[in-house]
């Protein structure tokens, strides 16, 4: 006789759980305020511009200190130092115009999704992790993707409602499927 255990996902997924449902909320109704705001570089765009890395920040804050005893704690310093300088360059990106935007987004779009990916693939006995080793893969290419365009005559921020839209998709499907595993695990 075969007997299947499945073993109950480690204390940190109800945090990552519910972090993943906040952000996927934040990262929606924050692109389509970008979308609605970023024909222009005025106050709210900007603002809006400066809150996203802020609560990135934020949110992995609450993440390390979920995961204090697992191997991403350095890492999430990592993602908070950068997310800090982003909001810190963007504050000053925004008096150059859209293709400097674009450049310090495109910056912090790749380094992100490298320490994403890494973090990532350092919890993956975790489960649901897939959808964020994708997303941090996507990040990195799409990063490329904003530093390129910053320099042609197409340069525009409706690209990065896209990127944030696509990104809180990851953190659904990440935090639908620690759900289910949390589900599979207590019966």
């Amino acid at each position: 006789m075969t007997t299947s255990t499945i073993q109950t996902p480690p204390a940190i997924s109800p945090v990552l759980r519910k972090l993943y449902f906040v952000r996927f909320g934040f990262a929606i109704v924050w692109a389509v305020l970008i979308a609605l705001t970023a024909s222009t570089l005025g106050p709210v765009s900007i603002a809006l511009l400066i809150l996203y890395p802020l609560f990135d920040v934020a949110a992995a804050v609450v993440d390390h200190r979920a995961s204090r005893a697992s191997r991403p704690g350095p890492l999430l310093l990592v993602n908070m130092a950068l997310s800090l300088l982003t909001a810190v360059a963007l504050g000053v990106a925004v008096t150059s115009g859209v293709p400097a935007v674009l450049v310090v987004w495109g910056v912090w779009a790749i380094t992100a999704g490298a320490v994403q990916l890494a973090v990532a693939i350092s919890r993956l006995r975790l489960g649901g992790q897939w959808p964020m080793i994708l997303s941090g893969g996507i990040s990195t290419l799409a990063g490329t993707g904003f530093i390129l365009m910053s320099g042609t005559s197409a340069a525009a921020l409706t690209g990065v409602a896209g990127y944030a839209t696509l990104g809180g998709v990851f953190f659904l499907l990440s935090a639908i499927r620690l759900q289910r595993l949390a589900k599979a695990g207590t019966r």
